[in-house]
Order: C-alpha cells, then structure tokens, then sequence
C-alpha cells in the first residue's frame, strides 16, 4: 500500500527525492497483539515510511 501511494503521487507529476524509514519507539508485541497478528493474519508495524517529492 505504501508505495502504491507513491506511484498515484508520481502519476500526478510529483517526482520522488527520497524515501526516510522512521522507526516506530516502544513498539512492543505483547502476547495480546501477538497472538491476534498470527490468528487474524496481520502485521505489526516498527516503523513508518516518509516519502518526500519535489
């Protein structure tokens, strides 16, 4: 999804400069979301991704 965002921006004529990987701090799995990622199959972020266009 993240890049597919991306892609709609450089479809609009924006052109990509740089990609920053923002780490996510006291981003813990507890057993609750643990366990709830494995049975409803998702992920758990750690971090985020900043795209920044000209």
């Amino acid at each position: 999804m993240r890049f597919e965002v991306m892609r709609i921006f450089e479809g609009a004529g924006f052109r990509l400069k740089k990609i920053i990987i923002k780490e996510r701090r006291n981003c813990t799995a507890t057993g609750y979301w643990k366990t709830n990622s494995v049975k409803y199959n998702f992920l758990l972020l750690a971090h985020e991704y900043l795209f920044v266009s000209l």
